[in-house]
């Protein structure tokens, strides 16, 4: 990885993660927020991709100074554009009642194999997938027992993905790069090609793994570091500061090289 000062390049769509990336002990701090609007403010598309629920990303894409986000990792992308809330889902509501009642089957023996962990106090925004708390409420979970809710998750036929703070559980061939993709093709007509060479990435965990891969303007937040012996894509470029503080770093570093 490269230190942050080492990115020189025009971009006109920044994708970001949110626990973790822009927020620091769990807040969004004004520090963070204020970088977001000074994106906004020189012509940069900020698209939020999390794995965070439906709920919460009702209101990011109505009051944020973002063009849409993505979340539950891929699940779907909401836009709040001309006064109209878009949003596109990659299942049916048939195929998500479906998966919906598999998951239950998947979190019951979640909690009954693993009892200190627990439900994401979250869940009850989401519409798609299943959040396992394994640091965020609860008392930090070792290794060990957070790989075992991932191999339950997969022994079910589910896709799993560790983030900062959940293991978050889906049934479905999607993940943050597929909604990001799609988004980009419905709402801008841009090809993936294109996407390589205007749009970046920042984030802090294993979960963000396939969009650190996939775009070259890929940053992370130092934090990154603590999950770095398991990354086979890291991030091109890592900021000096974690978190919130980090992404600040990153956000000026775009800004300095913005051409019109």
């Amino acid at each position: 990885m490269k230190p942050i000062q080492s990115f020189n390049q025009s971009i006109q769509f920044l994708f970001t993660d949110i626990d973790d990336t822009i927020t620091d002990e769990g807040q969004l701090h004004a520090s963070a927020y204020a970088a977001l609007w000074s994106l906004a403010e020189k012509g940069i598309h900020i698209i939020p991709v999390t794995g965070r629920p439906a709920g919460w990303c009702e209101m990011i894409a109505r009051f944020w100074p973002v063009q849409g986000i993505v979340g539950e990792n891929g699940a779907f992308y909401f836009r709040y554009f001309k006064q109209k809330m878009h949003r596109h889902f990659f299942f049916n509501e048939d195929i998500r009642l479906e998966n919906q009642k598999k998951l239950i089957i998947v979190k019951n023996e979640i909690l009954s194999s693993v009892p200190d962990s627990a439900l994401a106090s979250d869940q009850f925004c989401r519409l798609f997938d299943l959040a396992i708390d394994f640091c965020e409420d609860v008392p930090a979970l070792n290794t060990t027992e957070v790989q075992k809710i991932v191999r339950i998750f997969q022994k079910h036929g589910a896709q799993a993905k560790v983030s900062s703070i959940h293991v978050n559980g889906w049934f479905g061939n999607y993940d943050k790069l597929t909604m990001v993709l799609k988004y980009l093709e419905q709402e801008w007509q841009i090809s993936p090609e294109k996407a390589k060479i205007i749009a970046g990435f920042s984030g802090d965990s294993p979960n963000d793994e396939p969009m650190f891969e996939f775009f070259p303007h890929s940053f992370g937040v130092a934090n990154i570091n603590n999950f770095i012996s398991t990354l086979k894509s890291p991030p091109t470029y890592v900021a000096a500061k974690r978190g919130g503080e980090g992404f600040v770093e990153i956000t000026e570093q775009i800004i300095k090289f913005k051409t019109n």
